[in-house]
């Protein structure tokens, strides 16, 4: 979402935006990135009425988040998203909305910008705020240079010694087979449907064109995306009082991924296999409180995230997890929450984590064992095979007739 929104993508700007708002981080976006937020806040003041169950702010931006990610789903048929078009539900003087044929109640009414006959067209002060945030998030020169950095050393996945790391998931369905998503004009699967996602990101960053630019977009809350994989109520979570409508529908993968033979067929349509390889997943907070485990499948899988995000502190009961792999073996250490810095000093609690260890090798390794060490060996390779052949003749050295 950050990588699309500094691209220039509409739709990952106004979600970046009011995410921060929600989740009150304003200080990453003003303080770090230099994104003047002062037009959204006139704005919102202006337009919205006080004393309502959201902020000004909050609710402004969110209303246009909502316009120009409708616009997108819009654009794309083939992103399966019209499910998610609910503006045009909205009945603001009766205070429902449709949902899956049925009528919900809202917790609020205000809606000053919604228009019920074009209910994704933005507003002129809309327009005009959008493309101002939309100019600071592309001439931010800090982030531009940390969006540099992930797409020079990130990619969508990792095959890195005999570990396959990825964020969310390879979509599957229910039956376990890997399932065809539309992109890029065919259907595709597995491993090379990860691939073509890792080209449309970076077509994304270099080339700026629309279509990967919405698919920055589709990437962080598609439930086909692999870094994904879910189907994000966030218009029900913030404006249906009933609960029911706010669960999420998951891809087959994060149930299927609990058992070992679903995690060996993941593993191996990435070139990886037997008891020493391991699927390292992000994206699932883990509720330990509940009596969770990180680590699932019998061994194969280790969701490694497990929540760091302190909204999520109170679910999980713990504050995200790290995966540690030296030459004796595995091991996750689990974080504790913690409240203000000083409290954390005065209490020695950065200290603190539990720590569990997952397997012991039967040796400890050494380089020769990782990939780094089959670099240097195929290096040496080429070394040797041009040593022999400067030897036999067969490649003159420089200098030399």
């Amino acid at each position: 979402m950050w990588m699309g929104a500094a691209a220039g993508s509409e739709a990952c700007v106004a979600t970046v935006v009011r995410n921060c708002v929600h989740y009150q981080t304003l200080d990453i976006l003003e303080g770090s990135y230099g994104i003047s937020l002062r037009e959204l806040a006139l704005f919102a003041e202006k337009t919205y009425a006080e004393q309502d169950v959201l902020s000004a702010c909050e609710k402004a931006i969110t209303v246009i988040m909502l316009k120009v990610s409708g616009q997108l789903i819009s654009r794309h048929p083939e992103f399966d998203m019209a499910d998610r078009l609910l503006l045009g539900g909205v009945d603001a003087s009766a205070g429902t909305v449709r949902i899956g044929g049925r009528s919900y109640e809202l917790v609020t009414r205000d809606f000053p910008t919604l228009e019920p006959s074009r209910p994704y067209e933005l507003t002129d002060e809309e327009r005009r705020v959008l493309e101002g945030l939309v100019e600071s998030f592309t001439h931010s020169r800090r982030l531009r240079r940390h969006v540099d950095f992930l797409y020079e050393k990130g990619s969508v996945y990792l095959a890195y010694n005999n570990n396959l790391l990825f964020h969310g998931c390879v979509p599957m369905r229910a039956d376990g087979s890997f399932r065809p998503i539309r992109a890029g004009g065919r259907h595709i699967a597995g491993r090379a449907y990860l691939d073509a996602c890792d080209r449309m990101a970076r077509i994304a960053w270099h080339e700026r064109t629309p279509e990967a630019l919405d698919w920055m977009w589709y990437l962080w809350c598609g439930l086909g995306s692999p870094l994904s994989g879910r189907t994000m109520k966030t218009f029900e979570r913030t404006f249906v009082a009933d609960r029911s409508t706010w669960t999420e529908e998951q891809d087959p993968y994060f149930e299927l991924a609990c058992e070992p033979g679903a995690c060996e067929h993941v593993l191996v349509e990435f070139g990886l296999s037997g008891p020493a390889s391991h699927i390292i997943n992000g994206h699932t907070p883990v509720a330990r409180a509940s009596g969770e485990s990180p680590v699932r499948g019998g061994g194969r899988r280790l969701v490694i995230d497990g929540g760091f995000c302190r909204a999520y502190h109170s679910r999980t009961g713990i504050a995200g997890y790290t995966l540690i792999v030296d030459a004796q073996g595995m091991r996750i250490k689990a974080h504790r929450p913690y409240g203000a810095i000083g409290d954390v000093v005065a209490d020695r609690g950065d200290i603190f984590s539990d720590d569990d260890q997952l397997e012991v090798n039967e040796r400890p390794l050494i380089v020769a064992d990782t990939d780094t060490g089959a670099h240097i060996r195929a290096q040496i390779d080429d070394l040797t095979a041009l040593l022999d052949a400067y030897r036999t003749g067969d490649l003159p050295e420089r200098g030399r007739a």
